[in-house]
């Protein structure tokens, strides 16, 4: 069996998540290849996982990190941005006909969709926004207006249309985290199905939170703050700058670790104090269970892999990024968790809220009702199931 996965290159949530679905893959004789840009590709690479490198794609944002709305609409503009989509779409084929694939796996990405389609392979898409939504600021409102009256049928028929499944890594409701950007028509349902998050790592594969401490050489008697910030390099560096500054002066009262999302296969962390920030962590699941609280940006992965480990969180969307506003105002209203403007965002602010959090078992009681409602969920078994199902399929010519 050949699965070839088209994976969207912005930050790294998206290959994150189809690299343990490849690995899974791998261990039952299946062969992969990756087709990707931008940030994933050095991930993947470092993954061990043969690659092509698409044409890339991508946003433009301000120095704060900010979607830059007009720039991107003008820089590189509709005509350059339709010239990418359609070389995108000419290097998939080109790749896909080499490969020879039974299965096209998608994650975000309509080119390889578009691609197999062509090539009468059968497909299957991973997606956690089924629609774009536009800030609701002045400047914006006709823009906004626009992509609500014409584009939701537009995507909705391109993520659909050829596709054999559409999975969606998100919780069922009522716990669902992407409700405000899944706004699916009716038509396309049917087509649709939330998996749940998927985990590379299970928290009851690890050891207790105690022995995960012990063997990191943490306190067992300090809480411990994770701040794993991801997403690409241009959102994340001014949100890094101001807590490298924040960390500086932070009390010993805290054990931290941060991990500036840069993948290395051999991190040095910085040190102050209690405080270690790391280029990267690579057992990102160890200090996810070791931990008290998380502080993070609000991307789709870092919240459900959070809420899978129990952990109540802070989170500092990036500023215009709707589907990070819209997922950090649904885990405050579900009870889990806070959220700091960062553009207003001090060490008191911080602080002030990480005490809050402590000393509020609300947020765990929360938490443990959540997990009795997502238990039994497994994102990566039902992924791989499907993938399997779909390209046994087309090998019987079904």
């Amino acid at each position: 069996m050949r699965v070839y996965f088209g994976v969207c290159g912005i930050g790294l949530g998206h290959a994150g998540r189809c690299v343990p679905i490849a690995r899974r893959l791998q261990e039952m004789g299946a062969e992969v290849l990756f087709s990707t840009y931008r940030d994933a590709v050095d991930y993947v690479l470092q993954e061990g996982f043969p690659l092509v490198k698409a044409p890339s794609m991508g946003f433009m944002v301000k120095p704060d990190g900010t979607v830059d709305f007009r720039q991107t609409v003008v820089n590189p503009g509709p005509f350059f941005a339709s010239f990418t989509l359609l070389r995108q779409v000419e290097a998939e084929i080109e790749f896909i006909r080499a490969f020879k694939p039974d299965v096209v796996v998608s994650d975000s990405r309509v080119s390889p969709l578009l691609a197999a389609k062509m090539l009468h392979i059968p497909d299957v898409c991973i997606l956690n926004q089924f629609q774009i939504i536009i800030p609701r600021r002045k400047k914006f409102l006709r823009l906004a207006k626009l992509v609500d009256t014409g584009a939701l049928a537009m995507i909705g028929k391109i993520w659909t249309s050829g596709a054999a499944h559409l999975m969606i890594p998100d919780f069922p409701p009522p716990c669902t985290l992407s409700a405000g950007n899944l706004r699916i028509p009716k038509s396309y349902q049917k087509r649709v199905k939330l998996i749940g998050p998927i985990l590379p790592v299970h928290p009851d594969s690890l050891p207790s939170k105690e022995e995960i401490r012990e063997r990191l050489g943490l306190d067992n008697d300090l809480p411990l703050i994770f701040i794993p910030i991801s997403g690409p390099l241009n959102e994340r560096i001014y949100l890094l700058d101001v807590l490298r500054r924040i960390l500086k002066e932070f009390p010993d009262d805290y054990q931290v670790v941060m991990s500036c999302g840069d993948p290395d296969p051999s991190p040095k962390p910085v040190r102050f104090r209690r405080v270690a920030i790391y280029p990267w962590v690579p057992n990102r699941f160890e200090y996810l269970k070791a931990c008290d609280l998380v502080v993070s940006k609000a991307g789709h992965g870092t919240i459900a892999q959070a809420i899978c480990y129990g952990k109540p969180m802070i989170l500092i969307p990036t500023p215009s990024h709707t589907e990070q506003l819209n997922n950090s105002r649904r885990v405050a209203e579900m009870g889990i968790a806070e959220v700091l403007d960062q553009e207003t965002l001090t060490k008191e602010v911080l602080l002030g809220a990480i005490e809050r959090m402590l000393n509020d078992r609300g947020y765990i009681e929360v938490m443990r009702e959540i997990h009795r409602l997502i238990s039994g969920l497994d994102g990566l078994k039902t992924a791989v199931e499907t993938i399997v199902e779909v390209a046994q399929n087309r090998e019987l010519g079904e």
